[in-house]
């Protein structure tokens, strides 16, 4: 029984501490979307070309 009553405290406990968030607004969210994704594209772009560059150097080592 006293799961119950520490559940309970607990979860009026996280309903307290939820009001206090500062959520952001959605243009706020979009904005970070969009540069998280543009930049997981430009790093994803230049590691590419990284590789293709270590991958030749190493083939012609190799030959």
């Amino acid at each position: 029984m006293d799961y119950i009553n520490r559940l309970k405290v607990f979860l009026s406990e996280v309903k307290i501490e939820m009001k206090k968030v500062s959520w952001p607004t959605r243009k706020e969210t979009m904005y970070t979307t969009s540069a998280v994704i543009i930049s997981v594209f430009l790093i994803s772009f230049f590691l590419g070309l990284v590789d293709l560059g270590l991958s030749k150097l190493i083939e012609r080592l190799i030959k």
